[in-house]
């Protein structure tokens, strides 16, 4: 909501400024797609080490109940 806001404040002060932004907004999500795939990648491959090493506590009774 705060961006559609500063998104209208900027409409009225600089119109071709906002209907740039309004062009590229999607172009520039495009682009950072790959980066947020890759992160949510490693953040599962990091999880998956974290249970493989927690996994001996686990099982020896030092996990949660």
């Amino acid at each position: 909501m705060v961006g559609f806001i500063l998104w209208v404040v900027l409409l009225l002060v600089c119109w071709p400024l906002a209907l740039l932004a309004l062009l590229l907004y999607p172009v520039v999500w495009l682009l950072l797609l790959p980066f947020r795939l890759i992160g949510i990648g490693v953040d599962a491959v990091f999880e998956l080490l974290r249970a493989v090493v927690m996994l001996p506590a686990r099982v020896l009774g030092g996990g949660r109940r």
